[in-house]
């Protein structure tokens, strides 16, 4: 990977004894995409649980909160490793059986990746991710004297390079700066109560400062990434990248697929065959390409209509009369459309019954009914700022697909930004950044312009999601202490499912959405994760920038 479109800003420099220390764990100390071995899983799950609060490297939070300096390591034997490989790759090569490949996984780390790769890297449903948030990590500091973002390797070298640097240095610089006034702003917004200690009323304040300034870091941002997948899910993976249009997707695929090969390189055998990932690869990228053409020759001229910030474009007028029937399905022994009727004969306060039974006394969020709750779906087309397409583009069990991020739905603006001044600026920055776009898309490179633009602005995207889905996204993105911009998007679609749709017995049992302000609840958040490490018996984090 050059330079410019490697996922990492600046590598980390590690002593001789760091290094040996090191080594029997990580594929690689050099470069930003390497696997973990040789660790026992446990181990590999709170490391990347860690890693997606804390600021460090992989590698550098390995060697300062999990590796044991005095007793040597942490360490477990590989027996049977060179057996495993052998027969993995005769089932592969020869009876081609797929789920084989799901059998055997890796834990893969790509830092410093730009915000658009890292949605293409979790695009996939059965694969595990953990991100660098932009809520507890402060984008405040320069890796080797530079922001933390990525360039675009399709305009390197041409005259729009030093205008991107100037414009991306621009937005980090204002991020920083905005980030004492609007803290100070926060804190005479809310008080600190007492019986909050210091810290986890700074943590709260920081949290909410945060959340109001990351529409002003660019899509170039850089994250870092922590995946763990099937040898299966990283084949299909790497497949698709290589057919992306950005370098920068295009580059990783190459690097993870030398780190994978290190750790599980049976299942990769076929992604350079011509005959099997070749075409693959070829497949995807053709099929792209083909339908952008139709699109432009059939769509052209058909102007935009407006759209609120949540529309729900389709549902099933009986879908919660289907939901009843499938509920009473495993109980009986009654066919499928034979209880569809029986249910249509019965009155509102009958099939009520039926639906609090099933659903039950839900004592937390995370008790929900089952699958007869999957028998009918939900489809929001959604125009939300970017950021909160981030979170929300986490929830792989749905339908989930985008536009690309142009300026062309506007960009939202913080009452905080206004609160501390910066109204004229925020305005500044937005339409430099939207000019910029504009220029590069103009060069020929459209994919490649939606680096430069801020979180700022919104994406047009759809969620498509049975209700069981639903109840899952809409409780846990509603939490008092989620980010506001999210947190409208899914008090909007369980409005539309008790409104629109007219589910009210659904909505209804979604009884954990919140449609508060939400202005308590990261303090309140705060003080239950100060209370648990004091019953664990630890300390809380140290603030980290």
């Amino acid at each position: 990977m050059s330079a410019e479109t490697s996922p990492q800003g600046a590598a980390d420099e590690f002593s001789d004894e760091e290094r040996r220390a090191l080594e029997p764990y990580f594929t690689n100390l050099d470069r930003p995409v390497f696997a973990l071995r040789n660790l026992p899983e446990v181990v590999k799950a709170a490391l990347f649980a860690r890693y997606s609060r804390s600021p460090k490297s992989l590698r550098r939070l390995f060697l300062d909160e999990f590796l044991d300096r005095d007793s040597g390591a942490v360490a477990t034997a590989l027996v049977g490793t060179e057996r495993s490989e052998r027969l993995f790759q005769r089932v592969l090569s020869e009876y081609g059986d797929d789920s084989v490949a799901q059998l055997g996984g890796a834990h893969i780390a790509v830092e410093g990746a730009s915000n658009l790769l890292t949605k293409v890297l979790e695009w996939g449903r059965l694969m595990a991710y953990l991100e660098q948030s932009t809520r507890y990590i402060p984008y405040t500091s320069k890796e080797g004297g530079q922001w933390r973002y990525a360039v675009p390797a399709e305009i390197v070298g041409s005259p729009l390079e030093a205008r991107c640097r100037d414009l991306l240095d621009d937005l980090f610089e204002h991020y920083a700066a905005w980030i004492d006034p609007a803290m100070r702003h926060c804190e005479a917004r809310f008080a600190q109560q007492e019986g909050v200690s210091a810290a986890a009323y700074r943590s709260t304040i920081r949290a909410k400062a945060l959340d109001a300034l990351r529409g002003v870091l660019p899509a170039a941002t850089r994250s870092s990434v922590g995946i763990f997948g099937s040898g299966q899910a990283y084949e299909l993976m790497i497949l698709r990248m290589r057919a992306h249009p950005l370098a920068e997707v295009r580059d990783c695929a190459a690097a993870m697929l030398e780190e994978l090969r290190e750790v599980i390189p049976a299942f990769l055998t076929r992604v350079d065959r011509p005959d099997r990932g070749g075409v693959w690869s070829d497949y995807f990228g053709a099929t792209r390409e083909a339908v952008r053409e139709v699109a432009g020759r059939l769509l052209a001229g058909v102007e935009v209509e407006p759209r609120p910030l949540v529309t729900l474009t389709d549902f099933d007028p009986f879908g919660e009369d289907k939901v009843v029937a499938a509920a009473l399905y495993a109980v009986s022994d009654l066919p499928d459309d034979q209880l569809q009727e029986r249910v249509r004969t019965m009155s509102a306060a009958e099939r009520g019954e039926v639906l609090r039974a099933y659903v039950g006394t839900r004592s937390n969020r995370r008790h929900r009914p089952g699958r007869a709750f999957e028998r009918t779906s939900y489809r929001f087309d959604v125009v939300a700022d970017y950021g909160a397409f981030r979170d929300l583009q986490r929830h792989r069990l749905l339908t989930l697909e985008w536009q690309r991020l142009s300026p062309s739905h506007g960009y939202v603006m913080p009452a905080e930004i206004a609160a501390i001044g910066a109204a004229a600026e925020w305005k500044r920055l937005m339409e430099q950044a939207a000019s910029l776009h504009d220029e590069i898309a103009a060069a020929g490179h459209p994919d490649a312009a939606s680096y430069v633009l801020p979180m700022a602005y919104r994406i047009r995207f759809y969620m498509d999601m049975n209700a069981r889905e639903a109840m899952h996204v809409i409780e846990l993105r509603t939490t008092p202490q989620g980010h506001p911009a999210y947190r409208q998007v899914c008090q909007a679609m369980h409005d539309a499912i008790r409104d629109h749709a007219g589910h009210r017995a659904i909505a209804a049992a979604m009884i954990f959405t919140d449609h508060s302000s939400g202005d308590e609840g990261r303090l309140e958040a705060e003080r239950r994760g100060e209370a648990k490490r004091r019953d664990a018996g630890g300390e809380p984090p140290a603030l980290e920038s």
